[in-house]
Formats: structure tokens, C-alpha cells, sequence
């Protein structure tokens, strides 16, 4: 018995999805897998907990903060400070969700983000998020003012990708 040679594609070509933005808001794709889902076949509600951290992390990668090098520097790390959710109408097995995110505030040491869930032009779940850098010995502390710039750039509409 012979095996066929292994075609390896580029590694480029099969990368996760990094959202995009449009218009200063980050768009993130999301499916919903059985695994999401409780018996009945609804998402469960801490897994748009989950879609919507997938969605904040990758913005700030694509709009170029490096948050795994400041925390492997040493530098700080943001955490979440406050969060408020409003579920609507529930995400089903199958489901192609998008979930929005825009800056709406930035402070010295936070930045909040309004997300919302999404089926098509249906909102399933929206909520604000605040995150607070923090030091590595967990106290707040200013971000970087690259960062605040950048956020600065988002809410008021600017598209960035590094």
C-alpha cells in the first residue's frame, strides 16, 4: 500500500480568519460548532463570551498592538474590568455569526468596546466591554501611547491593519 505525497499549502493560505476592518468597526466571522450548542441546540451563553474575546483579540492584532510580547516583557497585560451583555435572540448549530467591535472609549489605563453578535443583519447579542492594562503584578497602569493612539484612530472611524 502506497500513500499519496502530503500536500502541504502554503501556511498563509490556511491561516484563521483575522476579521477586517471597515470604517474604524472590526468585523470577526465566527461558526457556530456542536460543541457551542446545550442540548436544545442554542448556543450557550457564556460561548458569546468567547466569540466576542476571539473578536477583541484579533482587532487589536490586526490593528497592530502585540499584546503576547508585552506580556512576555513584562510590560502589562489587559484584562477584562467590567462587562455588560444583552441576549436577544439566540445562535443555533450551523450559524455564520459576525461579530462587530468598536472603540467607544479610551481612558489612560482603559479602552471600552461595544460588540455585538450577529446572523446576517440580526443582532443575537450585544454588550460593552471594558478592558484595563494592567501591570504584571495586576494593578493598573497607562497603556502604551502607541495604543491610545490607535484606539483613538478606531473610534473615530479610521480602517487600520498593520
Amino acid at each position: 500500500m502506497s500513500l499519496a505525497p502530503l500536500f502541504l499549502p502554503d501556511p498563509v493560505d490556511i491561516r484563521p480568519s483575522t476579521g477586517r476592518f471597515q470604517g474604524g468597526v472590526h468585523f470577526f466571522p465566527v461558526r457556530v460548532y456542536f460543541e457551542d450548542t446545550d442540548l436544545s441546540g442554542v448556543v450557550y451563553h457564556a460561548n458569546y463570551l468567547r466569540y466576542m474575546e476571539r473578536a477583541r483579540s484579533d482587532m487589536l492584532r490586526l490593528a497592530g498592538i502585540d499584546q503576547r510580547a508585552h506580556q512576555e516583557g513584562g510590560d502589562g497585560v489587559y484584562a477584562v474590568a467590567d462587562i455588560s451583555l444583552a441576549y436577544r435572540r439566540p445562535a443555533r448549530l450551523d450559524d455564520d455569526l459576525v461579530i462587530r467591535s468598536h472603540v467607544t472609549s479610551i481612558g489612560a489605563a482603559t479602552c471600552s468596546i461595544h460588540q455585538t453578535v450577529m446572523r446576517e443583519r440580526e443582532i443575537l447579542t450585544d454588550g460593552d466591554v471594558t478592558a484595563a492594562y494592567l501591570t504584571p503584578q495586576g494593578r493598573p497602569q497607562r497603556q502604551p501611547k502607541p495604543w491610545i493612539a490607535i484606539f483613538k484612530r478606531l473610534a473615530q472611524g479610521e480602517d487600520i491593519s498593520s
